[in-house]
């Protein structure tokens, strides 16, 4: 009797969790329909499945132009998200003070304070500074919001190495940039780039602080959908969509098949050693 309850408790939790995933994941399927709609503006197809406003995304100099540039603000905040924030995590683990302490706490308000607050706060300094719709400014930005989560990845990484390796270093003549370059970085580099990952996403994503420290030359995609939205509803709003959750998809598979195919090499290799 205990056991069919036992598996009438895992057959509830796991339909349970099928439900929640189908919850999050169903709504994001709808735009697929969306995309290939024979109408102007959203909505599923009515007649029969059209390519048009895929044509209309990749002819339009607009909405590649926004993609082409919330790309390169993506990657380049990210890049100096991940220096910024690597350099403040090892520098907080080397003191391992109270002060560090303190340090790594600021870091993280910019993760709990609204994004709003970020906006007003970025239009006001970026105003007195001339960095309002420049490519500089918003780089800036974006790579100061991205940092907190690269602080967190590497003071993850950080948490489990040996501080060992550092001293054997020193003790064999490395200065302290050669010991961080090659000792410290390689150890943490899954954390620098998780942590850069995540700034990227928020960088490409923000539309927020976009808003409000750009006018007329900075478009990125965010944007972009945005004065989609407001002017009409442009079903090429669901064409971009459907191609980030398709690239998105592909990245995460790319990127499962590449650890198995390690974890595949890694067990023969240790076969063949045996």
């Amino acid at each position: 009797m205990s056991g069919e309850r036992r598996a009438f408790g895992r057959c509830m939790i796991l339909g349970a969790a099928w439900l929640a995933i189908a919850f999050l994941v169903l709504p994001m399927l709808v735009v697929f329909p969306v995309s290939l709609t024979d109408r102007y503006f959203l909505s599923l197809p009515q007649d029969a499945l059209s390519f048009e406003h895929y044509a209309n995304f990749f002819h339009s100099a607009e909405w590649l132009s926004a993609t082409w540039q919330s790309f390169a603000i993506g990657v380049s905040a990210s890049i100096a998200a991940m220096a910024l924030g690597s350099l403040c995590a090892i520098g907080c683990w080397r003191l391992s003070s109270r002060a560090s302490e303190i340090v790594r706490a600021l870091m993280l308000t910019p993760i709990i304070v609204p994004a709003i607050v970020h906006a007003l706060a970025f239009n006001r300094t970026w105003v007195q500074l001339d960095l309002l719709d420049s490519y500089l400014g918003v780089i800036l930005a974006h790579a100061l919001i991205g940092m907190p989560y690269v602080v967190i990845t590497v003071s993850a990484s950080l948490a489990n190495f040996d501080p060992k390796l550092e001293q054997a270093a020193r003790n064999l003549g490395a200065s302290l940039w050669q010991t961080v370059r090659y000792v410290i970085v390689p150890a943490i580099r899954p954390g620098v780039l998780s942590g850069g990952a995540i700034a990227f996403a928020i960088s490409f994503d923000d539309i927020v602080v976009v808003l409000f420290i750009t006018s007329r030359h900075i478009y990125t995609l965010p944007k972009r959908i945005w004065n989609g939205i407001q002017d009409h509803l442009d079903p090429t709003i669901a064409v971009v969509a459907s191609l980030l959750i398709a690239t998105t998809f592909a990245i995460v598979m790319t990127r499962h098949l590449v650890e198995k195919h390690r974890q595949l090499q890694r067990g023969v290799g240790e076969t063949e050693g045996r």
